[in-house]
């Protein structure tokens, strides 16, 4: 028994060595709210997931260190 396919596959193959370059043009054609969003996205999708309550901020933490 064979079923239609109602969606179209649809692919774009990129090589290994572009991809970097690729995500980098994407993300700089956003600007910085839409950046900061998927950040915040990003964290929520990370926290929820492992059970975890999204803290309302992000801690600040600064490490100081002698330069030689």
């Amino acid at each position: 028994m064979t079923h239609k396919r109602k969606i179209a596959l649809s692919f774009r193959h990129v090589l290994k060595e572009d991809e970097d370059h690729l995500d980098v043009e994407f993300w700089l054609s956003k600007s910085p709210s839409e950046r900061l969003a998927e950040v915040v996205r990003l964290r929520w999708l990370y926290f929820t997931s492992s059970g975890k309550t999204f803290p309302c901020k992000i801690e600040k933490v600064i490490f100081r260190r002698k330069l030689r």
